[in-house]
């Protein structure tokens, strides 16, 4: 794990300490997550910023694994030979979207805000980081947003006016990824 610098008074910030440890896991216990978890995850994500604080957010969850498993497999069907993202690596994967996790939330928004792929990044955000704080581990799903492009979508109830633009999977990690090097030289202050 990453160490955050101590302040002045030899104290670490938890907050600062969580968003240092928090990965993107992509292998999960065979485990499920407390109902309870999952809420404090959403409501978490409830507390992003948003333009104009119009909260477009909305959250579809799967926590039945087999619910789970053919959205995966919907969503997996549809993206063979479409993406360039889809890697044959990827393919290998027993669920190479949703990666075995035991809860898949689903954000989605209204398909005519401008704003809203923002406000749901901040969300989805929020609710890695309170993950992270409460034992889980997490990932975003960016491929999640083709689930409008499968037969199982209707499952969701999804508004016709909304999409999803992102899913977030939680649970008992089963892994302790590395964190990545980050970028340098990219901070150019302006006068």
């Amino acid at each position: 794990m990453e160490e955050v610098t101590a302040n002045d008074n030899g104290q670490t910030n938890q907050t600062m300490q969580t968003i240092y440890d928090r990965r993107a896991v992509r292998r999960y216990q065979d485990r499920p997550v407390p109902a309870d978890l999952i809420g404090q995850v959403i409501d978490a994500g409830k507390m992003a910023p948003s333009d104009m604080n119009h909260q477009p957010w909305k959250f579809y969850v799967l926590a039945i694994p087999d619910t789970i498993r053919a959205f995966s497999t919907e969503i997996r069907t549809y993206l063979e030979g479409r993406s360039h993202m889809f890697t044959m690596e990827r393919r290998q994967d027993e669920d190479p979207v949703f990666y075995r996790a035991p809860v898949v939330i689903f954000l989605a928004a209204p398909r005519n805000n401008e704003w809203a792929a923002l406000d749901v990044g901040m969300c989805a955000g929020n609710m890695m980081l309170a993950a992270r704080s409460l034992g889980l581990g997490s990932c975003p799903v960016g491929l999640a947003k083709y689930v409008d492009k499968t037969m199982v979508s209707a499952r969701l109830g999804l508004d016709p006016r909304d999409q999803v633009l992102l899913a977030v999977v939680l649970g008992y990690a089963a892994e302790v990824p590395e964190c990545q090097p980050r970028t340098a030289n990219n901070v150019v202050f302006v006068n």
